[in-house]
């Protein structure tokens, strides 16, 4: 799909939403940073939208009241259904939400979410993540390779956020099978996918009254107990909470490592880097390389959907009412009026306020569990599998289609079998 460049003494503008686009967008963000970095484009549902390309245009376009989350302010709302980033969703009742709503809905709930979901719950999960991290690299440990999507970075934050929110290991498989239908069909066909959606919900729905009647130290039965001046969450909330953190915690996670570790294997000197500041103890490189990672080619391409309540000017673009915005996090990570050589990747990169968990009120609540498990799953398969390599030329990867994620289908990866004590 071919965009007419707003500047007609520009080079030609790029085809957009291709198979050899969502291998690499970088180019074509590039273009639209500087020749349309407002631009209007027509998305391959057939909904025009305006993408959001520039680092300072996409701070003010995701902290701004005028652009509503949610999809009831679409100039024409049948065509806003499901446009949530979340696959199968479109009936009201699976809508409510922290990325569909407005305040002052939207500070009550979060205000109620981070009482349960705080960052002492999640540091003291820390341990847990490992022992899952050890657990599946020693399920391949031994074969000398694998497929770090299907056999690693997939179940990994699955089983994390199963464990978190307080499902029974006995059920957790079901989750492996729903979710795995939901990010393979993600942007295609939608009847499997709005099924195990519909399962997912109604078990979280049927777990929430089992968790009122005997709670437990678990999220879920935090969300349940959660109150602020006597407003609690209702059942439905609650459900349609607990849906939206195993949503948007699985798939960020997944892309996270998968393209965290893809592109630390396309860069020999800085995995060497990493590799020689973890075998000496050090952690501080760990953490900004993280950052890096998610700056560099992070799990959320774009930002979900948001919608004009009213006239409005970003980068010298003038927004009609109803009209849909999409930032794109993806081409502002890489601005380089915001970041120094923002196509190298450096590790150690100080200045890095990256846009990859969000900005403003709607950042991302799940944050601080993505990091840790970006950061043990990377730590520990550099240091348990040092000579991890890619088994496939990387044009032979294939990227999964959609706006709204940016993940690979697959990694295939060799390294020198592992032997694992029983």
């Amino acid at each position: 799909m071919s965009d007419a460049p707003e500047n007609p003494a520009a080079s030609p503008a790029p085809t957009l939403f291709t198979w050899e686009f969502a291998s690499d967008p970088y180019p074509a963000y590039d273009w639209l940073r500087e020749h349309a970095p407002v631009h209007r484009t027509v998305l391959p549902s057939g909904v025009e939208a305006w993408l959001v390309t520039r680092y300072g245009d996409a701070r003010q376009a995701l902290a701004d009241a005028r652009l509503s989350k949610n999809p009831a302010h679409h100039a024409e709302p049948a065509h806003a259904r499901g446009k949530t980033g979340i696959p199968g969703e479109r009936k009201a009742e699976l809508m409510t939400h922290l990325l569909n709503i407005d305040p002052p809905d939207h500070t009550r709930l979060r205000r109620l979410v981070s009482k349960a979901f705080t960052p002492r719950r999640v540091a003291e999960f820390a341990p847990r993540v490992q022992e899952l991290t050890d657990r599946l690299i020693d399920g391949f440990a031994e074969r000398g390779s694998a497929d770090l999507i299907h056999d690693f970075a997939f179940p990994l934050p699955i089983y994390a956020i199963c464990d978190l929110l307080g499902v029974p290991p006995e059920d957790q498989d079901d989750f492996r099978d729903w979710a795995g239908m939901m990010i393979r069909h993600a942007g295609g066909p939608r009847g499997g996918v709005a099924r195990s959606v519909k399962k997912m919900r109604g078990y979280l729905a049927e777990l929430i009254h089992r968790k009122r009647e005997n709670p437990g130290d678990d999220l879920i039965s935090g969300l349940i107990r959660a109150s602020d001046h006597g407003e609690h969450l209702t059942e439905n909330e609650a459900a349609a909470m607990a849906f939206i953190i195993l949503f948007a915690g699985f798939e960020t996670t997944v892309n996270l490592i998968g393209n965290g570790m893809y592109t630390l294997m396309r860069n020999p000197a800085e995995r060497e880097r990493l590799q020689s500041s973890l075998a000496a103890g050090e952690t501080g490189l760990l953490a900004t390389g993280v950052e890096e990672l998610l700056r560099y080619d992070g799990p959320v391409e774009m930002a979900t959907w948001r919608y004009a309540v009213e006239p409005l000017t970003l980068g010298g673009q003038r927004i009609a009412a109803g009209d849909p915005v999409l930032v794109v996090l993806a081409a502002a990570d890489r601005d380089p009026e915001r970041f120094p050589d923002p196509g190298v990747l450096d590790l150690g990169r100080r200045d890095n306020r990256h846009l990859g968990y969000g900005h403003g009120i709607h950042y991302c609540l799940g944050a601080p569990l993505a990091r840790v498990e970006g950061q043990t799953a990377i730590a520990t398969l550099l240091t348990r599998l040092p000579d991890v390599r890619l088994a496939e030329d990387p044009s032979d990867l294939r990227w999964r289609g959609g706006l709204i994620m940016r993940g690979l289908r697959t990694l295939p990866v060799q390294f020198a079998p592992l032997s694992v004590r029983q």
